[in-house]
């Protein structure tokens, strides 16, 4: 029985010197976790990657000493910092590797911190991220590059959604892999041949790979270290190919010196002859077989040595001395950029030809005629649009549509609300997903969808504002590294009634029975696996996440983010995703008189004895919206807008032309204006537009009341005449 109890004591200590003493792991892979190190006479054994990664332990020692430099003692101290500190994945002591954000309190094994998407840079002082704070990669695609379907390294298939496990090349965008096959790449190419394996660039691809957390060993590739690997290459050609051989041992016969001394071809080495057999002296060196010197017109030279390749120094840890390594890090996600959405729209403005495309649109079915002008085989979406409603005698449409400004604005306001609806999204109001519908996907309405809110946003449309922020999520990786969960899928639908059970399961029999009870689901998801234990859940429901929103709208996603790229739109919103999301997802800002005074420019005119006068009817103009921003007026700051723009909301672009103000002074002052000349005005001071300019005339008045009176009256009448939502 004793005997027995010390066979299972030394197995139970062979194991535990077995584990890595930082994380607790046994796994031997060094392309995931670095070389497995074991000192037998100090019953240790660490995993290289939890050294580098641990946050209380440096190298202080010589690369010859204890560990790659980490010295036992150092090691022994950092197993009892850690062994009271609990980790964020699998809720055991021992956690060596944390957060760089101050305020973060995450800790995880290096194991664990992979499975909870940590990103550790294995450069300078070794920081890690968790996944909340970790960088992250943004998509910049050409109009004409469509996203990968496969892995490029193990041509695996793989969605095409920036996360933590894909990753792509910062070079040429196309060449996309898992993070995982990235790294195993790395782990066998080393420094000197690990490249991008489409577009072959390195330092930049390199530069990317280590700031997105891939270790790159600083050695030759693996295949460079097999002993004789190449030993086939110290074999040299020893054969006569002149057209007589005279050697009377046979053409294979060389000699190390004298006539029959094989002499191979200077240029090419695969083709020789001995002295004697091509009429060579007898210390000749230099040979070139015809073949070579047809192909260099007779001037045959040798060929220059290659310059030898500069290795880089090693990656290091110190304590409180960061190396600079050749392979930096230190670059922000995105591109260091501010500026409203407003503005960056606006530099897709000037890609619109002054040529106008006509848009005739059957009574209110804006979207059939929307569809039909992207179906064209003449459309250009930079045409500017011209918009008629016909059978106005049918509909409720008044005259004032005639007016091209108006027509347009009215249209891409219809045509936003009626895309809300269409069939390709589904969801509440405001807050929709992508739906898979067979027929949308047959007549490609996905990319007819996202081409027309591009030329929307572009156009003077208003913002979409009725995307869901996990469909913002799954077309712009934003926010980054943050995995949808199950309040980002549509509710009230049969997916969602079934994984909701799934998730709420309280005991592993009920879970168990609800999982019987939606075994079509997860067939169809490839999900119908055994579940031994409730911990399991949750990677259960990840995957019936992931496989509702994005595996199974594979298809439509990519045809919807290949409509968006109309205008270059999807671009720029790839590129600074945070300052798009409220235009996509939120509600629109509600209107405020300084916003609506912002909008304008003001043209003062260029007599001294007016421009007093004119400024004076800029401040009342200014009071006069203040006064109906709170309601101290007949008219609303809404009805502002649609007298001034025609437009009823805000554009999510600016609008073009920029609508700007101008003055009407009494006929009897003066010369009227170069933009007064031609025009026939209403009697009396009143306001004036000039639609097709958006040009504002105010009126120059003595007073105030007599400002506002004239203002209430103009506005109140133009109002009535524009289209109602009714």
């Amino acid at each position: 029985m004793k005997k027995t109890r010390r066979q299972q004591d030394t197995k139970v200590s062979s194991n535990t010197e077995d584990c890595c003493a930082l994380c607790r792991f046994s796994d031997d892979d060094p392309a995931m976790y670095g070389e497995k190190v074991t000192l037998k006479e100090h019953k240790l054994s660490v995993h290289y990657f939890c050294l580098l990664t641990s946050c209380g332990v440096y190298q202080r020692g010589e690369e010859e000493e204890g560990i790659f430099g980490f010295l036992v003692d150092d090691i022994k101290q950092e197993i009892r910092r850690s062994a009271r500190l609990k980790c964020h994945g699998c809720k055991r002591k021992g956690a060596c590797v944390g957060c760089n954000v101050r305020s973060c309190r995450k800790k995880v094994h290096f194991p664990c911190g992979r499975k909870q998407m940590f990103i550790s840079q294995f450069t300078g002082l070794f920081p890690s991220y968790c996944r909340d704070h970790g960088p992250s990669q943004s998509l910049c695609v050409a109009s004409d590059i469509s996203l990968p379907q496969s892995c490029s390294i193990c041509l695996d298939s793989i969605d095409p959604i920036l996360s933590y496990s894909v990753l792509k090349c910062p070079s040429c965008h196309t060449s996309w892999f898992h993070r995982d096959c990235v790294q195993r790449q790395a782990h066998s190419a080393g420094l000197f041949f690990f490249r991008c394996t489409l577009c072959n660039n390195k330092e930049d691809f390199q530069e990317e790979m280590v700031r997105m957390g891939i270790y790159i060993p600083e050695r030759d590739a693996s295949w460079e270290l097999e002993a004789n690997a190449y030993s086939e290459l110290l074999e040299v050609y020893t054969r006569c190919d002149s057209l007589t051989c005279l050697c009377d041992d046979g053409r294979t016969h060389s000699t190390k010196s004298g006539w029959f001394e094989v002499i191979r071809c200077q240029l090419c080495g695969s083709k020789g002859t001995h002295r004697k057999c091509s009429g060579l002296k007898f210390n000749t060196r230099d040979w070139t077989c015809s073949d070579c010197t047809k192909a260099t017109d007779g001037k045959a030279s040798l060929v220059t040595s290659p310059q030898v390749v500069q290795k880089r120094s090693l990656f290091s840890k110190r304590h409180l001395s960061p190396i600079h390594s050749s392979i930096s890090c230190k670059r922000p996600s995105l591109p260091v950029r501010s500026g409203s959405p407003e503005e960056f729209l606006q530099s897709l403005v000037p890609e619109l030809h002054p040529v106008s495309i006509q848009v005739e649109v059957d009574g209110d079915q804006v979207l059939s005629a929307g569809l039909k002008l992207v179906r064209r085989a003449d459309f250009d979406p930079t045409h500017t649009l011209s918009v008629r409603f016909k059978d106005e005698k049918k509909t409720a449409f008044p005259g004032n549509l005639q007016d091209p400004n108006t027509a347009r604005q009215y249209f891409l306001k219809l045509l936003m609300q009626q895309i809300q609806d269409s069939v390709v999204f589904e969801g509440p109001y405001g807050s929709k997903n992508l739906a898979l519908d067979y027929r949308a996907l047959r007549e490609d309405l996905y990319f007819d969808i996202g081409c027309l809110l591009a030329i929307c946003l572009v156009h003077g449309g208003t913002p979409v504002c009725f995307f869901s922020h996990g469909l913002y999520q799954c077309l712009f990786n934003h926010p980054a590294n943050r995995p949808l969960t199950v309040e980002d899928m549509t509710p009230e639908t049969h997916f969602t009634h079934q994984l909701t059970q799934i998730a709420k399961a309280e005991s592993l029999d009920d879970l168990r029975k609800v999982m019987l009870e939606s075994w079509e689901y997860l067939e169809l998801a490839g999900c119908n696996r055994p579940i031994s234990s409730l911990e399991e859940r949750a990677a259960l429901v990840d995957d019936l996440v992931n496989f509702t929103m994005i595996t199974r709208m594979q298809h439509p996603l990519q045809r919807f983010q290949q409509g968006l790229q109309t205008l270059g739109v999807f671009e720029q919103v790839q590129l600074f995703p945070s300052v798009f999301c409220r235009v996509f997802c939120e509600a629109a800002d509600h209107l405020t008189a300084q916003m609506l005074s912002q909008l304008f420019t003001v043209n003062f005119s260029e007599q001294e004895e007016k421009v007093s006068r004119e400024t004076a009817i800029i401040s009342f103009w200014r009071h006069f919206l203040l006064e109906c921003e709170v309601g101290r007026s007949s008219v609303s700051l809404q009805d502002i807008l649609l007298f001034t723009t025609s437009a009823e909301e805000l554009p999510a672009a600016d609008l073009l032309p920029p609508p700007s103000i101008s003055f009407l002074h009494h006929p009897t002052s003066s010369q009227p204006r170069e933009e007064e000349r031609g025009v026939e005005w209403d009697e009396g001071l009143f306001p004036q537009i000039k639609p097709e300019t958006r040009v504002v005339l105010l009126p120059v008045t003595s007073s105030y009341q007599a400002f506002k009176s004239s203002m209430e009256q103009a506005i109140s009448h133009h109002v009535h005449r524009f289209p109602s939502d009714g």
